[in-house]
């Protein structure tokens, strides 16, 4: 089958968002496990050297990455295991928008989610088919928002 999203010249690397190693999908999130997994209280996306020198990106830094669709800060981790023009994100971060109402939502966790495509696999299944799309990454600058996606609701009396 032909891909569904192509690269482009604002989206050139492909992003695999596959299950996560610290978790079943979302559940347990917030457990020390999938916390440990984290870096800086966000995702980790892998990603070449080919892809993050030219970048200025190093292992460490926070990110962003985005297409058209939204974007999401995640902490960059430089892998020779990531082939060039492919990142790494894992699914399963808790979304954590920094502003709900915008039009494109930033996840300050590193949801995927916010980057792939909304399309069931057919007409019929509708299953999952938002694993792969096409992304940009550049160096997160400023101050990170602070990550909230754990943090218990605030209780209002009343």
């Amino acid at each position: 089958m032909e891909p569904a999203e192509d690269v482009s010249g604002t989206s050139p690397l492909h992003l695999v968002a596959n299950q996560p190693a610290a978790r079943l999908h979302s559940q347990l999130d917030f457990g020390l496990h999938s916390r440990r997994s984290k870096h800086k209280d966000r995702e980790v996306v892998r990603l070449s050297a080919a892809d993050a020198k030219p970048r200025g990106i190093v292992s460490g830094d926070i990110v962003r990455i985005f297409n058209e669709r939204g974007s999401c800060l995640a902490a960059a981790k430089v892998s020779n295991d990531v082939r060039a023009g492919v990142l790494h994100l894992p699914t399963g971060a808790w979304y954590d928008p920094v502003n709900a109402q915008d039009e494109q939502p930033m996840c300050a966790h590193g949801n995927p989610n916010v980057l792939t495509r909304d399309a069931g696999t057919s007409r019929l299944a509708q299953g999952c088919a938002g694993q792969l799309c096409c992304v940009e990454i550049e160096k997160f600058t400023g101050v990170p928002p602070s990550m909230r996606a754990h943090d218990p609701p605030k209780r209002t009396t009343g």
